[in-house]
This record gives structure tokens, sequence and C-alpha cells, in this order.
């Protein structure tokens, strides 16, 4: 009986310290999560001064004495010149672009990290719900290998070979401009977060220089291995971290619409539907509401799908229902009541239970898609010519 529980043991570890498990499910949430924080700093850019700038109600001074309590991270609190708010904010929209994309995604996960909670604790009163979410999956997302497939990185790996490998330009130069601005900082007393953040940023850039130094010149030896090591047990420690947050906020949420004695009755989802502010679709949210038994199957339904759910993990089959279910729910959420950001926001977070075979197949269907869109988009256009010349046609590229 010791043995086969020792080999077992032995496996794990070694799994769990050579690879970098889920490969495809932090991939999705790097994707959705960027695209969430970039669509919505898109849709915000016209009242971007009155959110997070000089022009909003929550004033420069006021936000100066909330991060002298807290101690905050936010780079907008750096200067309050207007130019510097929109420098941080088109870093914030260009860092979440390249990261969806999976350019440098180890730098721009902790860009992104930084755009993310630059904006968000200027301006602490800002968002729906969705917008704690992403605060913390920014945070985990800078210790995952999140750039393993789906991304411009993974494609820049596969192409290098033993026998051609080309000089890195872009590395060094983005390490040297985020080592200066992390110098300013740390001399002007401006990372915040006490000394913790300063050793964790400090760490990171540190433990970069270092990565790239070993592939460039020692690619094949005993630090490059620990190295990997050491990846692989941050990114896989980050990813049990993203799935038990994903769990308590579900957990949480259940229990506390337990308590509630609207939930209890069934028509707790009638209220909202009858706010104004959660009716952009006024006929459709009226249809709804008038229907009590809609409202009350969808008020209990919520409730045992977020508690029923940690319950589940252990059971595929059963847990995949329940996901669905979730993710129809927070559709739901986004059309009926308003909340697109939160919806998405949430929906990035359920991705980490998505089973690999699933998001592998909506790999290849969307590479299809993009493979026919492209073949299209390049086609040489018809022209007047013989039948001859028609015939000799092909597809550029």
């Amino acid at each position: 009986m010791t043995q086969p529980l020792d080999r077992g043991l032995a496996g794990a570890v070694q799994r769990v310290t050579s690879t970098a498990l889920g490969p495809y499910q932090s991939a999705i949430v790097r994707i959705g999560f960027s695209l969430t924080w970039l669509l919505f700093l898109l849709r915000e850019f016209p009242h971007r001064r009155e959110l997070y700038g000089p022009d909003g109600p929550w004033g420069w001074d006021m936000a100066q004495q909330l991060i002298a309590q807290n101690n905050a991270l936010t780079a907008l609190m750096w200067s309050d010149s207007p130019v510097w708010f929109e420098i941080v904010y088109a870093v914030a929209m260009l860092s979440a672009l390249l990261l969806l994309l999976g350019w440098r995604t180890r730098a721009m996960s902790v860009v992104f990290m930084v755009g993310v909670l630059s904006l968000q604790n200027r301006s602490v009163f800002m968002g729906d719900g969705g917008d704690n979410v992403i605060h913390l999956m920014a945070i985990y997302l800078v210790f995952t290998r999140c750039g393993q497939v789906w991304s411009l990185d993974a494609r820049r790996a596969r192409r290098r070979t033993e026998a051609d490998r080309p000089r890195d330009r872009w590395g060094p130069v983005l390490w040297t401009v985020l080592g200066l601005l992390l110098l300013v900082g740390t001399l002007t007393r401006r990372t915040g977060g006490d000394d913790w953040l300063a050793v964790l940023l400090w760490g990171m850039w540190v433990g970069q220089g270092v990565w790239w130094a070993v592939n460039r010149h020692v690619p094949d030896s005993q630090p490059r291995t620990l190295l990997d090591v050491l990846a692989n047990l941050a990114h896989n420690a980050a990813l049990v971290v993203i799935m038990a947050e994903v769990c308590l906020i579900y957990a949480t949420a259940g229990w506390y619409k337990i308590q509630g004695s609207r939930w209890q009755d069934g028509s707790a989802l009638y209220y909202p539907l009858k706010l104004d502010y959660f009716t952009p679709w006024p006929a459709l949210s009226d249809i709804l509401a008038n229907s009590g038994l809609m409202v009350m199957v969808l008020t209990y339904g919520t409730v045992l799908v977020q508690v029923a759910f940690p319950f589940t993990l252990f059971n595929r089959k059963v847990k995949n229902v329940l996901l669905v279910a979730m993710m129809l729910e927070h559709a739901g959420i986004a059309v009926l009541l308003g909340l697109p950001f939160f919806s998405l926001a949430m929906i990035a977070a359920d991705a980490v239970f998505l089973p690999t075979s699933f998001l592998r197949r909506l790999g290849g269907w969307v590479a299809g898609a993009r493979d026919r869109v492209l073949r299209r988009a390049v086609r040489i256009p018809e022209q007047r010519t013989t039948p001859e010349e028609q015939a000799t046609r092909t597809l550029v590229g």
C-alpha cells in the first residue's frame, strides 16, 4: 500500500513542478479579463475625466487623503497634471490590448495590473461589482504563464528553433523602461502598498531579467530548469487561487441570498426588473416581471446554482451543467439588467473551469473562422480578363 501511495505522490509532485497546468484555461482567463477591461475603458473614454480624472466628483484632495490612509497603489496620484492622466489612461488601454493579443505577456500582465489598480484606486466608488473581480484577477494573472497558447508569444516560440535563435530586441528595451519607472516610483515612495508591493515588483523585475539572461546564454542548463520549476509552481498556485476565488464568490453570494427574505419567498428578481436604472429593455423586463412563475424559478435557480457549484467540482458532468447555467445567468444579467461588464468579468472568471477539450475545439473554430475571413480578404478582385487568365487566379498569402 505504501509503494503505490509514494508513487502517486511522486507523480503529482513531478507534474506540478514540470508542467504549467491549465494552459488553455489560463489563456481564456487572460483574454476574457483583458477584453472586458479594454471594452470598459473604450466605452467610458468620453467620460474618463469625470470617472477617474481631474473633472470627477471624487477630487484630487479627497483621493489623496484616502490613499494616505490605505496606501494603495495608483500611478494617477503621482501628478495632478491632465497630461499625466491621459498617459496613464492610454497605457491602461494599450496594456489591455497587448495582453489580449498575448504580446510579452509576462511584462504586459504587470503593466495591466498597474493600470487596473491605478484607475480603480483613484476613484473607489466607480464600478458595478465586476470591477472587484477584475481588480483581483489582474493581480493573480501576474503569477500565471498565461501566454502558453493563443498568444503572439506562443507563435513566436513555435517559430523559434535552436539553429535560428533570433536576437530579442523588444525584451531588453521593455525591461529597461519598466525598471526606470519602477526606480522612480521607489525613490519617490509612490509605489504604494507599503514595502511588500515594492519588494514584489522589484522581485518580478529582477526575475524577468535573470530569466532572459539564462535563456539567452545558457538555455539548456540547470539554472534554466530551476527557473522553469519556480515558474510552474507560481503558475499552478495562482491557478488554484483563481479557482478558489471563483468558488468563494459564488458560495458567499449564494449563502447571503439564502438569508434574505425576498430570496426565500422567490420574489427577489422582481424588484430590479422594476427599477429604471436596471431596465435597458423595459418591455422585455415587464414581460418577465409579470410572470410570477418565471420570477420564482429564476430566483430559486440562481440561489441553487451558486450554492451548489463549489460542491460539484469533482463531478465533471454536473459541474459542466452548472457552469453553463451560470454563464447563461450572467448573459441574462447583461441583457435584462444592463450590466454587460459585470457579466463579462464573471463569465471570464467562470471560464477557468471550462474543459480543455471544449477550449481546444473553441480554438479550432475561431482559427477556422479567422482563416476563412483572411482568405476572403486577400482574394484577388475579379477583372475583365480572358477565361484562360481567370483559370490561373490563386489566393495571395
